[in-house]
């Protein structure tokens, strides 16, 4: 027995040294992490993760984002996605287990409830980590580090010139909370996917449409006029919906009093959400919350300048690069709408608005790697891109493609002794079956 858990043990920790050296360290458990140190562990690394939290998955499973949206061109993505239970409808209770499996059958080191709280530098290269744990604050060494904490921790410590906020006045997309319910007729569930769902006749309720009811609840004082639209989403069985509906505006994600702000919001504006669902739609009387996230949802912090950058009309015209990363990204560019309710795109035409559509287009090597700071990488949501674009490549599918480009290239870049600059992203293979 006591070998057999010697075993157990050995199989899912590692040394626990005052300092420790790896070839490659990723800030940050979610999509985006999950996908780089499952590559760069795979292509042969010393590889650590990093997660502050108990449960790797990041927004997927903490906050409870549902569907997982794979909406590029990547075998990589697809395997890893299906593997640990992101695709279409997220596994929330399972997930962050399987990709502490997959990422310790790659080679992986995982460690949870180890914040990252900025990096370790050597004059403008980035050498590591300092991690507050449960023992205290350590330090962790690496050739590269790649920042996959969303809200770039690692690269803003670093130095590496950033924005926050959209053109003109500096807003942030709303951030919101992710919430199942049950407790409904299974065949009477009502899904509605989108602002321009909402006002389809698909979804006619009563002789209203979806939108119009929300409207009416808003004008009648019963539900906030952030709110704007309710999506209702198919959960992981018939008898369970995940809703995407709660707005706090004006909030930034990269602030703790107002993600504590957001956090209260967003819940309390949630059970408004469930009584509106009672009152209209038919089989929901008994509806109730079955599901809270742990952590708000977050859509944009900071996006740091890099050696490339994906603009609007890179998105809006489906531009193709040699040295892609994640390729024929199609997600629409979904910006909710920083400043009100629905989308910031197509009012003057609709109550709610609606997601501009974009042409398949490709991710950049460039757009992960910073222009003058060296042995850094970074990927999901915080990487070079401007506001608009950054609302189609922000998903959790394109997230994880970036981590994965980003764990190929800092396992290249160890390989091959040289800076992640260096790397020709053409020779990486990304999207071979």
């Amino acid at each position: 027995m006591k070998s057999a858990f010697a075993a157990l043990i050995a199989s899912t920790c590692f040394a626990m040294a005052g300092t420790a050296g790896y070839d490659v360290i990723v800030a940050g458990g979610g999509p985006a992490g999950i996908g780089a140190g499952y590559m760069a562990a795979k292509r042969g690394a010393r590889t650590l993760v990093l997660e502050k939290s108990g449960r790797l998955g990041g927004m997927a499973v903490s906050a409870l984002v549902s569907p997982f949206s794979v909406c590029t061109d990547s075998p990589a993505v697809r395997h890893v996605a299906g593997r640990i239970g992101l695709a279409n409808s997220v596994d929330f209770h399972m997930a962050d287990v399987r990709a502490f499996d997959l990422l310790r059958e790659a080679g992986a080191d995982v460690m949870l409830h180890a914040d990252v709280i900025g990096p370790v530098m050597d004059g403008d290269r980035v050498t590591g980590v300092k991690v507050n744990c449960a023992e205290g604050v350590r330090e962790f060494h690496a050739k590269v580090v790649i920042d996959a904490t969303g809200n770039g921790i690692v690269a803003a410590a670093a130095g590496v010139p950033y924005e926050e906020g959209r053109a003109g006045d500096g807003l942030v997309q709303p951030m919101s909370i992710m919430f199942t319910v049950c407790g409904f007729d299974p065949g009477k569930r009502f899904l509605c996917f989108s602002e321009e769902d909402a006002r389809s006749k698909r979804c006619i309720v009563a002789g209203k449409t979806w939108e119009r009811i929300v409207c009416d609840e808003i004008a009648a004082g019963r539900l906030p006029p952030e709110v704007g639209v309710i999506r209702l989403y198919p959960g992981t069985t018939k008898d369970l919906v995940v809703v995407n509906a709660t707005q706090v505006n004006g909030l930034f994600g990269s602030r703790s009093a107002d993600l504590t702000k957001a956090e209260i919001a967003a819940r309390k504006q949630a059970s408004r959400i469930v009584d509106v669902m009672r009152r209209h739609l038919p089989g929901h009387e008994n509806a109730r919350i079955a599901d809270m996230p742990a952590v708000v949802g977050v859509r944009e912090t900071r996006r740091f300048e890099g050696v490339d950058r994906l603009t609007t009309e890179d998105v809006l015209s489906g531009r193709r690069r040699d040295d892609a990363v994640a390729r024929r990204c199609s997600f629409v560019m979904d910006i909710h709408n920083p400043s009100g309710a629905g989308q910031a795109h197509g009012r003057d035409k609709s109550v709610t608005g609606g997601a501009r559509k974009v042409k398949p287009y490709d991710i950049p090597y460039g757009a992960l790697v910073p222009r003058k700071i060296d042995g850094l990488l970074f990927c999901g949501r915080c990487i070079s891109a401007s506001h608009e674009a950054l609302a189609s490549c922000r998903v959790m599918g394109n997230a994880m493609a970036t981590g994965i480009g980003a764990g190929a290239a800092a396992a290249e870049a160890v390989k091959k002794g040289i800076d992640v600059r260096s790397v020709d992203a053409r020779s990486l293979h990304l999207f071979d079956k």
